[in-house]
Protein backbone atom coordinates (compact mmCIF):
# COMPACT_ATOMS: atom_id res chain seq x y z
CA UNK A 1 0.00 0.00 0.00
CA UNK A 2 0.91 3.51 -0.91
CA UNK A 3 0.34 5.42 1.92
CA UNK A 4 -1.57 8.78 2.42
CA UNK A 5 1.54 10.38 3.84
CA UNK A 6 4.46 8.90 6.00
CA UNK A 7 6.98 10.49 7.82
CA UNK A 8 10.63 10.79 6.45
CA UNK A 9 12.88 10.34 9.54
CA UNK A 10 16.56 9.06 8.59
CA UNK A 11 19.48 8.82 10.43
CA UNK A 12 20.02 12.66 11.55
CA UNK A 13 17.00 12.71 13.58
CA UNK A 14 18.09 9.66 15.52
CA UNK A 15 21.50 10.60 15.96
CA UNK A 16 19.76 14.29 17.47
CA UNK A 17 17.48 12.70 19.89
CA UNK A 18 20.12 9.95 20.95
CA UNK A 19 22.58 13.19 22.24
CA UNK A 20 19.71 14.96 24.41
CA UNK A 21 19.00 11.20 25.87
CA UNK A 22 22.86 11.37 26.71
CA UNK A 23 23.62 14.46 27.60
CA UNK A 24 20.29 16.33 28.74
CA UNK A 25 18.13 18.07 29.73
CA UNK A 26 15.25 16.00 28.56
CA UNK A 27 13.06 18.82 29.12
CA UNK A 28 12.98 22.46 30.56
CA UNK A 29 10.63 23.62 33.54
CA UNK A 30 9.92 26.79 31.87
CA UNK A 31 9.73 25.53 28.58
CA UNK A 32 12.86 27.61 26.92
CA UNK A 33 15.42 24.49 26.93
CA UNK A 34 18.82 24.63 24.39
CA UNK A 35 17.38 22.53 22.62
CA UNK A 36 13.97 24.15 22.03
CA UNK A 37 15.03 27.75 22.00
CA UNK A 38 17.67 27.33 18.99
CA UNK A 39 14.28 25.64 17.14
CA UNK A 40 12.21 28.51 17.68
CA UNK A 41 14.81 30.40 16.52
CA UNK A 42 15.34 28.52 13.24
CA UNK A 43 10.94 28.45 12.75
CA UNK A 44 10.69 31.84 13.39
CA UNK A 45 13.48 33.32 10.57
CA UNK A 46 11.72 29.93 7.94
CA UNK A 47 8.34 32.19 8.88
CA UNK A 48 9.55 35.62 8.63
CA UNK A 49 8.86 36.53 11.76
CA UNK A 50 10.24 37.95 15.47
CA UNK A 51 8.99 35.10 17.39
CA UNK A 52 8.22 31.50 17.18
CA UNK A 53 7.28 29.30 20.65
CA UNK A 54 6.73 25.81 20.34
CA UNK A 55 4.13 23.83 21.39
CA UNK A 56 3.38 20.34 22.04
CA UNK A 57 0.71 19.83 19.95
CA UNK A 58 -0.65 21.99 17.07
CA UNK A 59 -4.29 21.92 18.89
CA UNK A 60 -2.27 23.68 21.98
CA UNK A 61 -0.57 25.77 19.52
CA UNK A 62 -4.77 26.85 18.63
CA UNK A 63 -5.70 27.10 21.78
CA UNK A 64 -2.88 29.14 23.38
CA UNK A 65 -3.23 31.13 20.66
CA UNK A 66 -7.14 32.11 20.98
CA UNK A 67 -5.81 32.45 24.57
CA UNK A 68 -3.09 34.63 24.30
CA UNK A 69 -5.50 37.37 21.92
CA UNK A 70 -8.24 37.59 24.84
CA UNK A 71 -10.87 35.32 23.73
CA UNK A 72 -13.25 34.14 26.50
CA UNK A 73 -16.09 33.30 27.48
CA UNK A 74 -19.38 34.84 25.14
CA UNK A 75 -16.85 35.71 22.63
CA UNK A 76 -17.40 34.82 19.02
CA UNK A 77 -15.14 33.05 16.15
CA UNK A 78 -15.96 32.53 12.83
CA UNK A 79 -13.94 29.57 11.42
CA UNK A 80 -14.30 26.77 8.70
CA UNK A 81 -16.31 23.73 9.35
CA UNK A 82 -14.79 21.94 6.53
CA UNK A 83 -11.39 21.35 8.61
CA UNK A 84 -10.42 18.78 11.61
CA UNK A 85 -12.53 19.40 14.49
CA UNK A 86 -9.22 20.82 16.56
CA UNK A 87 -9.81 23.97 15.16
CA UNK A 88 -13.17 24.59 16.62
CA UNK A 89 -11.93 22.58 19.59
CA UNK A 90 -9.75 25.07 20.90
CA UNK A 91 -12.42 27.61 20.70
CA UNK A 92 -14.66 25.99 22.76
CA UNK A 93 -11.84 25.21 25.24
CA UNK A 94 -11.03 28.95 26.01
CA UNK A 95 -15.06 29.52 26.60
CA UNK A 96 -15.92 31.10 23.65
CA UNK A 97 -18.38 30.38 20.51
CA UNK A 98 -16.97 29.06 16.91
CA UNK A 99 -19.23 30.39 14.32
CA UNK A 100 -19.29 28.34 11.39
CA UNK A 101 -19.02 29.76 7.77
CA UNK A 102 -19.27 28.51 4.03
CA UNK A 103 -15.71 27.99 2.01
CA UNK A 104 -14.80 28.89 -1.49
CA UNK A 105 -15.47 25.59 -3.78
CA UNK A 106 -12.57 26.41 -5.29
CA UNK A 107 -9.82 26.65 -2.81
CA UNK A 108 -12.00 24.72 0.15
CA UNK A 109 -11.00 27.46 2.42
CA UNK A 110 -12.77 30.08 4.70
CA UNK A 111 -14.93 32.42 2.13
CA UNK A 112 -14.74 36.10 2.70
CA UNK A 113 -17.88 36.42 1.82
CA UNK A 114 -19.55 34.00 3.77
CA UNK A 115 -17.28 35.58 7.06
CA UNK A 116 -18.92 39.16 6.20
CA UNK A 117 -22.08 37.58 6.78
CA UNK A 118 -21.51 35.75 10.00
CA UNK A 119 -19.94 38.78 11.72
CA UNK A 120 -22.18 39.96 14.93
CA UNK A 121 -21.06 42.34 17.79
CA UNK A 122 -19.55 39.89 19.80
CA UNK A 123 -16.85 38.56 17.28
CA UNK A 124 -13.73 38.90 18.21
CA UNK A 125 -11.85 36.60 15.68
CA UNK A 126 -11.39 35.33 12.70
CA UNK A 127 -9.92 31.86 12.04
CA UNK A 128 -9.13 30.29 8.53
CA UNK A 129 -7.23 27.23 7.60
CA UNK A 130 -4.96 26.79 5.33
CA UNK A 131 -6.34 23.80 3.96
CA UNK A 132 -4.39 21.01 2.46
CA UNK A 133 -1.56 23.50 2.20
CA UNK A 134 -3.34 26.15 0.31
CA UNK A 135 -3.39 29.83 1.83
CA UNK A 136 -6.38 30.94 2.68
CA UNK A 137 -7.13 34.42 0.94
CA UNK A 138 -5.57 36.47 3.31
CA UNK A 139 -6.11 39.77 2.41
CA UNK A 140 -9.43 40.60 2.38
CA UNK A 141 -9.94 38.54 5.84
CA UNK A 142 -7.39 41.30 7.25
CA UNK A 143 -9.20 43.87 6.24
CA UNK A 144 -12.79 42.62 7.43
CA UNK A 145 -10.66 41.80 10.62
CA UNK A 146 -9.18 45.47 10.59
CA UNK A 147 -12.63 46.72 9.88
CA UNK A 148 -14.27 45.57 12.66
CA UNK A 149 -11.31 45.31 15.29
CA UNK A 150 -10.77 41.99 15.78
CA UNK A 151 -7.85 39.69 15.53
CA UNK A 152 -7.12 37.27 12.99
CA UNK A 153 -5.83 33.94 13.98
CA UNK A 154 -4.36 31.26 11.11
CA UNK A 155 -4.59 27.90 11.14
CA UNK A 156 -1.39 26.85 9.61
CA UNK A 157 -1.14 23.53 10.61
CA UNK A 158 -0.71 22.25 7.11
CA UNK A 159 1.09 25.02 5.54
CA UNK A 160 5.15 24.44 5.83
CA UNK A 161 6.36 25.70 2.55
CA UNK A 162 2.64 27.60 1.88
CA UNK A 163 3.27 31.67 0.63
CA UNK A 164 0.73 34.15 0.27
CA UNK A 165 2.09 37.03 -1.81
CA UNK A 166 5.71 35.76 -1.51
CA UNK A 167 5.28 35.75 2.36
CA UNK A 168 5.33 32.52 4.58
CA UNK A 169 1.90 31.82 5.71
CA UNK A 170 1.12 33.95 8.54
CA UNK A 171 2.25 36.86 7.45
CA UNK A 172 -0.69 38.35 6.88
CA UNK A 173 -2.52 37.01 10.67
CA UNK A 174 -1.68 38.17 14.27
CA UNK A 175 -0.72 35.19 14.69
CA UNK A 176 -0.60 31.91 12.99
CA UNK A 177 -0.57 28.20 14.34
CA UNK A 178 1.65 25.12 12.73
CA UNK A 179 1.32 21.83 13.39
CA UNK A 180 4.23 19.29 14.04
CA UNK A 181 2.05 15.76 13.84
CA UNK A 182 3.44 12.56 12.30
CA UNK A 183 2.01 13.25 8.99
CA UNK A 184 2.57 17.08 8.17
CA UNK A 185 5.57 18.31 5.68
CA UNK A 186 7.91 18.34 8.66
CA UNK A 187 7.25 16.60 12.01
CA UNK A 188 8.44 16.15 15.55
CA UNK A 189 6.10 13.18 16.02
CA UNK A 190 3.64 15.63 18.50
CA UNK A 191 4.26 19.27 18.33
CA UNK A 192 3.44 22.62 17.13
CA UNK A 193 4.34 26.36 17.07
CA UNK A 194 2.80 29.75 17.33
CA UNK A 195 4.27 32.36 15.06
CA UNK A 196 3.93 36.27 15.36
CA UNK A 197 5.54 39.74 15.21
CA UNK A 198 3.66 40.96 18.00
CA UNK A 199 5.70 41.58 21.38
CA UNK A 200 2.81 41.08 23.55
CA UNK A 201 0.95 38.11 22.18
CA UNK A 202 4.58 36.15 22.54
CA UNK A 203 4.63 37.15 25.86
CA UNK A 204 1.27 35.77 26.83
CA UNK A 205 2.19 32.87 24.57
CA UNK A 206 5.46 31.91 26.47
CA UNK A 207 3.03 31.99 29.57
CA UNK A 208 0.30 30.06 28.74
CA UNK A 209 2.54 27.31 27.70
CA UNK A 210 3.45 26.99 31.17
CA UNK A 211 1.11 27.26 34.03
CA UNK A 212 0.99 30.98 33.49
CA UNK A 213 4.34 31.79 34.74
CA UNK A 214 7.54 33.51 33.56
CA UNK A 215 9.68 32.28 36.44
CA UNK A 216 8.76 29.57 38.83
CA UNK A 217 6.42 29.21 41.10
CA UNK A 218 4.90 33.05 39.95
CA UNK A 219 2.33 32.74 37.75
CA UNK A 220 0.71 35.69 36.61
CA UNK A 221 -2.19 33.88 34.27
CA UNK A 222 -3.96 31.12 34.00
CA UNK A 223 -1.92 28.86 32.14
CA UNK A 224 -1.32 25.03 31.33
CA UNK A 225 1.51 22.34 30.33
CA UNK A 226 1.99 23.24 26.51
CA UNK A 227 5.73 22.88 26.56
CA UNK A 228 7.60 21.00 24.06
CA UNK A 229 10.27 18.51 25.20
CA UNK A 230 13.99 18.96 23.81
CA UNK A 231 13.28 15.37 21.83
CA UNK A 232 10.68 16.90 19.65
CA UNK A 233 12.95 20.04 19.20
CA UNK A 234 15.88 18.15 18.33
CA UNK A 235 14.06 16.42 15.69
CA UNK A 236 12.46 19.47 14.92
CA UNK A 237 15.84 21.56 14.29
CA UNK A 238 16.89 18.45 11.49
CA UNK A 239 13.10 18.64 9.57
CA UNK A 240 13.10 22.23 8.95
CA UNK A 241 16.45 21.90 7.38
CA UNK A 242 15.06 19.29 5.36
CA UNK A 243 11.82 20.81 4.63
CA UNK A 244 12.77 22.86 1.44
CA UNK A 245 13.81 19.52 -0.08
CA UNK A 246 10.56 17.53 1.08
CA UNK A 247 8.39 20.46 -0.25
CA UNK A 248 10.06 20.07 -3.24
CA UNK A 249 9.62 16.66 -4.10
CA UNK A 250 5.93 17.10 -3.14
CA UNK A 251 5.36 19.58 -5.54
CA UNK A 252 6.97 17.67 -8.47
CA UNK A 253 4.80 14.66 -7.51
CA UNK A 254 2.09 16.99 -7.29
CA UNK A 255 2.99 18.59 -11.07
CA UNK A 256 3.39 14.77 -12.25
CA UNK A 257 0.07 13.70 -10.76
CA UNK A 258 -1.65 16.92 -12.29
CA UNK A 259 0.04 16.15 -15.63
CA UNK A 260 -1.73 12.95 -15.78
CA UNK A 261 -5.13 13.66 -14.39
CA UNK A 262 -5.86 16.72 -16.54
CA UNK A 263 -6.85 14.28 -19.23
CA UNK A 264 -9.74 13.42 -17.43
CA UNK A 265 -12.89 16.06 -17.61
CA UNK A 266 -14.41 14.45 -14.60
CA UNK A 267 -12.13 15.82 -11.86
CA UNK A 268 -11.18 19.45 -10.48
CA UNK A 269 -7.79 19.36 -9.58
CA UNK A 270 -5.57 21.03 -6.93
CA UNK A 271 -3.65 24.20 -8.16
CA UNK A 272 -1.20 27.07 -7.58
CA UNK A 273 -1.17 30.99 -8.47
CA UNK A 274 0.90 33.65 -9.19
CA UNK A 275 0.27 34.37 -5.43
CA UNK A 276 -0.21 31.57 -3.37
CA UNK A 277 2.06 28.69 -3.71
CA UNK A 278 1.47 25.46 -2.51
CA UNK A 279 2.77 23.41 0.62
CA UNK A 280 1.32 20.17 -1.01
CA UNK A 281 0.22 18.44 2.05
CA UNK A 282 -2.31 17.01 0.51
CA UNK A 283 -3.19 16.43 -2.95
CA UNK A 284 -7.05 16.88 -2.76
CA UNK A 285 -9.03 16.73 -5.88
CA UNK A 286 -12.91 16.57 -6.62
CA UNK A 287 -15.00 14.25 -8.28
CA UNK A 288 -17.34 16.22 -10.12
CA UNK A 289 -21.09 16.11 -9.86
CA UNK A 290 -20.57 13.19 -8.01
CA UNK A 291 -22.53 11.33 -4.84
CA UNK A 292 -20.85 10.59 -2.08
CA UNK A 293 -21.56 6.91 -2.60
CA UNK A 294 -19.42 7.74 -5.83
CA UNK A 295 -16.93 8.86 -4.44
CA UNK A 296 -16.40 6.14 -1.60
CA UNK A 297 -16.71 3.52 -4.09
CA UNK A 298 -13.14 5.24 -6.18
CA UNK A 299 -11.44 5.51 -2.83
CA UNK A 300 -12.47 1.79 -2.46
CA UNK A 301 -11.15 0.66 -5.57
CA UNK A 302 -8.02 2.77 -5.10
CA UNK A 303 -7.22 1.13 -1.89
CA UNK A 304 -7.83 -2.79 -3.62
CA UNK A 305 -5.33 -1.61 -6.46
CA UNK A 306 -2.93 -0.47 -3.31
CA UNK A 307 -3.27 3.64 -3.34
CA UNK A 308 -4.04 4.83 0.52
CA UNK A 309 -6.30 7.75 -0.93
CA UNK A 310 -8.38 9.18 1.40
CA UNK A 311 -11.69 11.73 2.00
CA UNK A 312 -10.79 14.11 5.07
CA UNK A 313 -13.22 16.17 6.70
CA UNK A 314 -16.17 13.81 5.44
CA UNK A 315 -18.32 15.27 8.46
CA UNK A 316 -17.63 18.87 8.75
CA UNK A 317 -17.81 20.17 12.46
CA UNK A 318 -21.00 21.79 12.12
CA UNK A 319 -22.42 18.62 11.37
CA UNK A 320 -20.66 16.36 14.47
CA UNK A 321 -23.07 15.65 17.07
CA UNK A 322 -21.80 17.84 19.86
CA UNK A 323 -20.87 21.02 17.87
CA UNK A 324 -24.78 20.64 16.47
CA UNK A 325 -26.21 20.01 19.97
CA UNK A 326 -24.11 22.71 21.42
CA UNK A 327 -23.67 25.46 18.92
CA UNK A 328 -26.88 24.77 16.45
CA UNK A 329 -27.37 23.67 13.03
CA UNK A 330 -26.49 25.90 10.25
CA UNK A 331 -26.84 25.62 6.47
CA UNK A 332 -23.32 25.34 4.51
CA UNK A 333 -23.97 24.29 1.03
CA UNK A 334 -20.75 24.83 -0.57
CA UNK A 335 -18.77 22.62 2.56
CA UNK A 336 -21.24 19.88 2.66
CA UNK A 337 -20.99 19.32 -1.27
CA UNK A 338 -17.33 19.14 -0.83
CA UNK A 339 -17.49 17.01 2.19
CA UNK A 340 -19.19 14.36 -0.37
CA UNK A 341 -16.86 14.68 -3.36
CA UNK A 342 -13.04 15.06 -2.46
CA UNK A 343 -10.75 12.86 -2.38
CA UNK A 344 -6.50 13.03 -1.18
CA UNK A 345 -3.74 11.30 -3.43
CA UNK A 346 0.01 10.42 -1.44
CA UNK A 347 2.74 12.60 -3.14
CA UNK A 348 4.59 12.65 -0.29
CA UNK A 349 8.13 12.47 -0.73
CA UNK A 350 8.45 9.49 -0.12
CA UNK A 351 6.25 8.33 -3.41
CA UNK A 352 8.65 7.79 -6.63
CA UNK A 353 7.84 8.85 -9.98
CA UNK A 354 7.07 5.35 -10.88
CA UNK A 355 4.08 5.09 -8.16
CA UNK A 356 2.74 8.83 -9.18
CA UNK A 357 2.31 7.47 -12.67
CA UNK A 358 0.69 4.37 -11.31
CA UNK A 359 -1.37 6.12 -9.20
CA UNK A 360 -2.65 8.64 -11.52
CA UNK A 361 -3.32 5.96 -14.50
CA UNK A 362 -5.56 3.97 -12.06
CA UNK A 363 -7.82 6.93 -11.01
CA UNK A 364 -8.37 7.15 -14.62
CA UNK A 365 -8.68 4.07 -15.12
CA UNK A 366 -11.39 4.07 -12.36
CA UNK A 367 -13.26 7.12 -13.40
Amino acid sequence: MIPINMPQIGEEEAQAVLDVIRKGPLTNALGAGPKVVEFERNYAKFAGVKHAIAMNTGTAALHAAIAAVGIKQGDEVILPSFTFVATAEAVVLAGATPVFADIDPDTYNLSPASVKKALTNRTKAILPVDLYGFSADMKPLREIAQNHGIAVLEDAAQAHGTTYEGKPAGAFSDAACWSLYASKNMTTGEGGMVTTDNDQIAETLRMVRTHGEKAKYASLMLGTNYRMSELQAAIGIIQLHKLPSFVAKRRQNAQQLTSILQQSNKLVLPYETSDRQHSWYLYTARLKDSTETQRNKLLEELKKAGIGAEAYYVNPVHQMPFYRENFGGTDLPETQTAAKQVFSLPIHPGVTSEQVEFIGKTVLSLI
